[in-house]
């Protein structure tokens, strides 16, 4: 991909530069009224990294806990507190502005845009998340704590909740109005700022990801509006949709819930994939393998996400014809997961392969993303779910997809992108200490929950019987050293990258493709002002 930018500076370069220096505020202004891509993508990244050292303090509280059966530090009440809004705040605060931090940086760089289409509602998109983060964390002070109901908030324990339930539903309701209004403008970015030449099928990957998780945030975001809705209306106003004793169902909140919440779990891995996509071909040095089948995959997990839901709820009660329909649906989803994973390494066949960091992170997810790929399939077959629902196997599973998926790619895209963003080259012997550091500590973390789950440990209780305590203190050194390896990395990568190194060149990485690498290191605040030709 390759591109011509026509440079009219020396034409009239006197008014330009005038211009410019009125449209780049300086000082509390420049990220108050923040009206550009770039800015508007740093503050996400700031603030989803500040909730992922919240969530992680709440982590370790929970491992500490846990370190030896009996009470240790906190009481059973608290201790379900900590697990729900560490669930909440990870999620909602960090795994997902994360990736809308990534999209606001690189999606107009990808496809050569001045900046996104609506730059004001950007603003407001990202300003509706601090509050909703005070939100959540000023919970734990209100009368009866946080709400301890778990991340999924079901009744009855949300409607039996203190105000700090009512907290964490306004929260949640302020992030899902941001999700929204931020996945219009991705779409409508998307959809109508491309430079000339670029069609939708030579878009990098990223954004590919970008525009089919923006469709599924739209789509369940409203959904999971309703379901806290009709909970703050039992809890308040008299209605009974989750009240059994008033004529509702407790499961139809479930049934609610997860209809967002599956597809929800992929708006958190699609632009992983994405980020991945696009490392593993720049440093195997080749294309990647299988571009339009990358592009039918996702869009075949977006489509079969609304249709698998209820594995979630195999316990319920349902139906055996309902569990046979959303075993086998569940179980087909792993074959458009199966035919990326397939592509990344058919990428990686006979290139000619550098490990610098983006490298290592993007190859250590696919590796442990795989491994949490099946721990899924495992517990999509009915009858396996049935003993393990509810048990350290599961909490197993979702943190190698979350964690060591989310998570990890993010890594990767920072280490891969950040040249561009601060115009410094990160330092790579970190890079590596914080990569080996955390794919070590992880699975010591959360490979012997794998084993605690299978032996019956249940998950969300702050006490369990000896024959635990083994795998739980593995699991917490483990969780420990995790933490401490992430502010390893802001402290030893972030930070010294940002106030300088050696000056990263436009295209730092010899292999990468697009249009991203053909602006200046860092990226000046104004880019793309005449749209470069996509040949």
């Amino acid at each position: 991909m390759s591109s011509t930018t026509v440079d009219h500076a020396h034409d009239h370069s006197h008014d330009h530069s005038h211009d410019h220096a009125h449209d780049h505020p300086h000082g509390f202004r420049r990220w108050l009224f923040a009206t550009n891509h770039k800015d508007i993508g740093s503050l996400y990244l700031w603030f989803a990294f500040t909730m992922l050292l919240s969530g992680g303090v709440l982590a370790l509280m929970i491992r500490a806990e846990l370190f030896q059966p009996g009470l240790q530090l906190v009481q059973p009440e608290f201790f379900n507190q900590l697990t729900t809004m560490h669930g909440l705040i990870m999620v909602f605060g960090a795994i997902m502005p994360a990736f809308v931090g990534f999209a606001n940086w690189m999606i107009p760089l990808q496809i050569g845009a001045s900046d996104m289409a609506f730059a004001r509602m950007n603003n407001f998109s990202f300003w509706l998340m601090p509050p909703a983060a005070i939100l959540l964390v000023a919970s734990f002070w209100v009368p009866g704590g946080a709400t301890a109901a778990g991340w999924t908030l079901y009744a009855p324990l949300s409607t039996q909740m203190g105000p700090g339930m009512d907290m964490a539903i306004f929260a949640v309701h302020i992030m899902g109005a941001s999700s929204i209004m931020g996945s219009i403008n991705i779409i409508t970015t998307i959809l109508n700022m491309r430079a000339p030449g670029m069609t939708l099928m030579k878009m990098p990957m990223f954004c590919w990801t970008w525009l089919i998780t923006a469709y599924l945030l739209i789509a369940v975001m409203p959904v999971l509006a309703g379901a806290i809705t009709m909970t703050l209306t039992d809890r308040h106003f008299g209605t009974s949709f989750f009240n059994a004793a008033g004529g509702g169902d407790p499961v139809m909140y479930q049934h609610i819930f997860w209809f967002f919440g599956h597809p929800e779990v992929y708006i958190m891995i699609l632009p992983a994939f994405g980020i991945v996509s696009q490392i593993v071909p720049a440093f195997a040095r080749k294309p990647l393998f299988g571009y339009a089948s990358m592009v039918y995959a996702t869009a075949s997990i977006a489509i079969l996400s609304f249709i698998v839901w209820a594995h979630h709820m195999f316990t319920t009660g349902m139906p055996v014809t309902a569990q046979l329909f959303f075993m086998y649906a569940t179980m087909l989803i792993s074959v458009p997961t199966g035919v990326k994973v397939f592509n990344w390494v058919a990428t990686m066949w006979k290139g000619s392969m550098t490990f610098e960091t983006p490298m290592l992170f993007a190859v250590g997810f696919i590796f442990v993303f795989t491994m949490g790929g099946f721990t899924g399939l495992i517990l999509a077959v009915t009858p396996i779910d049935i003993q393990l629902q509810d048990t350290y196997y599961v909490v197993a599973h979702f943190h190698y997809v979350l964690v060591a998926g989310s998570l990890f790619a993010l890594f990767a895209g920072y280490y891969y992108w950040s040249p561009k963003w601060t115009g410094f080259m990160y330092n790579e012997t970190r890079g590596k200490i914080h990569f080996w550091g955390s794919l070590i500590a992880f699975n010591v973390t959360f490979f012997p929950m794998h084993f605690l789950g299978l032996a019956g440990m249940p998950r969300r209780y702050a006490d369990y019987p000896a024959q635990f305590t083994d795998f739980n203190q593995v699991a917490t050194i483990g969780a420990f050293w995790f933490g401490l390896m992430q502010v390893y990395f802001i402290l030893a990568v972030v930070i010294p990258s940002i106030k300088g190194g050696k000056p990263a060149p436009a295209k730092p990485w010899d292999g990468a493709e697009g249009l991203e690498w053909t602006v200046p290191s860092p990226a000046p605040f104004h880019t793309f002002e005449e749209p470069p030709v996509v040949k």
